[in-house]
């Protein structure tokens, strides 16, 4: 996560173009242009990339350009649906947990070799596990998902025991994700450095690394023999393509404009800017999937200046108009955010009525609470004005639009709000020290779990709690059982409690936008709303 998510890493820009004729969108999930028949398979999917994936090491990388080519490179102990959220089988076909969640036990199903040829076994999975915990802060996601992290033990050369010193329910899903991905014991005779760069990156998955040009290409090839993919596709054996060409265009407009011109076959990242071109006609589509997890939200420090006011952290998500938000500055493709959670995310609890846009009982709170207009219209108590700063950084092409929109409609209640833009590098450091009122960001995981990554005081306590409040004693609970029926009246107490504290206010879900030309075919997202390759082909032209 450089700074804090897994988001993207985009460059603002609206390059003019010619209007294109391109279809109207597709559903989430896999997509492709008109009835082209049965799949093929062969040929090259030429993909357009918003930024490039500074490290090709799914272990270790968080931007969504990297993750979108690691995740065809290794499997995962389990899968994720992306339709229910439930985990399911891959590289292992059962599994058991221990009653307080801190004991899980892998059963692995026989067959799968790494793309050096040598085995998938408990042995393997021990040495990945270890690499990763080893690999500390570079696993920016790993590592959170093992914080607790005891060892992994090899019960036979099929079942590997995985162990952590405290109730980590939260695993299970993990295990789904590419940030967890094993890679084989050969892999950790290369440095992390070298990873990487795709020296000694040797996975499982369906696709094999064959080459990478740092903010040109990355070319993955296809591995023969495949047979142990998900029951989750579509398909079951090799992948249809031969090669994926992933193609560096940080300009949006460029990416778009080399889709219409047939130079790309599929597109990630489509800004709201450039969507209206996706009109109609013209045989493209766009595919798109909300992110789970935390959405783009005011993350208050509850420690500073009038953020400490309960009150005025409500008066200011009740003076936002969320709907204004997604349909002024994005499109009908993003939604205004329902929780603190993205509708997509498992336990998803419907706040939508707790964040409804109510600037009269926003004014009203803040009269209450001694808040009175000053001269220019910005409220005034004691002396001090009632203002706080949010620190950003553009890693969204619309961020800096969506605040200056929500600055636009706070000042409406007398707030003001002071935007400040920061690189990645500068945004974390704030981060770290704690030192801003208003932190906006989101987090993309298809796992509630991510509430207690943020907020706990056990962990990110990025509201700067103090420990022992009942928003801790509740997280905990939903870590402890992986349980979906357990688990899901905590996580709602959760949500309930973040939004009614105002410790973060929710405005937006990010979304995933993609475009495919007319000869891309099946591409389509997983759990987390990365790219799943392994479906995807192409036409002839």
């Amino acid at each position: 996560m450089p700074g804090h998510s897994p988001y993207r890493l985009l460059r603002a820009a609206a390059t003019a173009l010619p209007l294109l004729l391109l279809a109207a969108c597709a559903s989430a999930g896999g997509a492709g242009a008109g009835d082209a028949g049965p799949p093929r398979p062969g040929g090259t999917l030429r993909l357009g990339l918003s930024s490039n994936p500074d490290c090709l090491d799914p272990q270790q990388v968080s931007t969504n350009a990297a993750l979108n080519v690691g995740r065809q490179l290794v499997d995962s102990l389990t899968d994720q649906d992306p339709k229910t959220g439930a985990i399911t089988p891959w590289l292992a076909d059962k599994w058991t947990v221990n009653a307080d969640s801190t004991s899980f036990t892998f059963h692995l199903k026989p067959g799968a070799t790494f793309s050096d040829g040598t085995p998938v076994d408990a042995s393997a999975v021990k040495t990945s596990f270890d690499g990763i915990k080893a690999l500390g802060a570079k696993a920016l996601l790993g590592a959170s998902y093992l914080a607790t992290y005891r060892s992994s033990t090899v019960v036979d050369p099929a079942t590997v025991r995985i162990d952590f010193t405290a109730p980590s329910a939260q695993f299970l899903q993990a295990t789904s994700t590419m940030s967890l991905g094993v890679l084989a014991p050969a892999a950790y005779r290369k440095t992390a450095e070298q990873r990487c760069q795709g020296e000694g990156l040797l996975g499982s998955g369906p696709f094999v690394f064959t080459s990478f040009k740092p903010n040109q290409e990355v070319v993955l090839a296809k591995r023969t023999g495949y047979h142990w993919g998900s029951p989750l596709w579509a398909h079951q054996g090799e992948a249809y393509l031969d090669k994926v060409d992933y193609k560096i265009v940080p300009e949006p407009g460029v990416r778009t404009g080399s889709l219409a011109s047939g130079q790309l076959d599929a597109i990630t990242d489509v800004q709201p800017v450039d969507e209206p071109q996706f009109a109609a006609g013209g045989g493209f589509t766009e595919p798109v999937r909300p992110n789970p997890g935390i959405v783009f939200d005011l993350h208050a420090n509850v420690t500073r200046g009038v953020l400490a006011d309960v009150k005025v952290r409500q008066a200011v998500s009740k003076g936002i108009d969320r709907p204004e938000v997604t349909n002024t500055v994005l499109t009908k493709n993003y939604k205004p955010a329902t929780s603190i959670l993205g509708s997509a995310t498992p336990l998803y609890t419907d706040l939508s009525k707790e964040l409804a846009y109510d600037p009269a009982g926003a004014e009203a709170l803040l009269q209450a609470d001694g808040w009175i207009p000053g001269a220019d219209g910005i409220r005034v108590k004691n002396g001090q004005r009632l203002s706080a700063s949010v620190i950003f950084s553009a890693v969204f092409n619309q961020n800096q639009s969506v605040l200056e929109l929500i600055q636009q409609q706070l000042r409406k209640i007398g707030f003001d709000l002071q935007i400040q833009l920061h690189t990645n590098a500068e945004t974390t450091q704030l981060q770290q020290s704690g030192n801003y009122d208003f932190l906006w960001y989101n987090v993309t995981r298809a796992d509630p779990d991510i509430l207690r990554q943020q907020f706990s005081t056990k962990t990110g306590n990025r509201s700067k709690l103090a420990p022992g409040n009942p928003l801790d004693a509740v997280l905990d609970r939903q870590s402890s059982t992986v349980d979906p029926a357990a688990r899901k009246p905590a996580a709602e107490q959760a949500q309930r409690l973040i939004v009614e504290q105002a410790y973060a206010i929710p405005v937006f879900e990010l979304t995933q936008v993609l475009a495919l030309g007319p000869n891309a075919h099946g591409v389509g997202f997983e759990a987390s709303s990365r790219l799943q390759l392994f479906d995807a082909w192409v036409s002839a032209a």
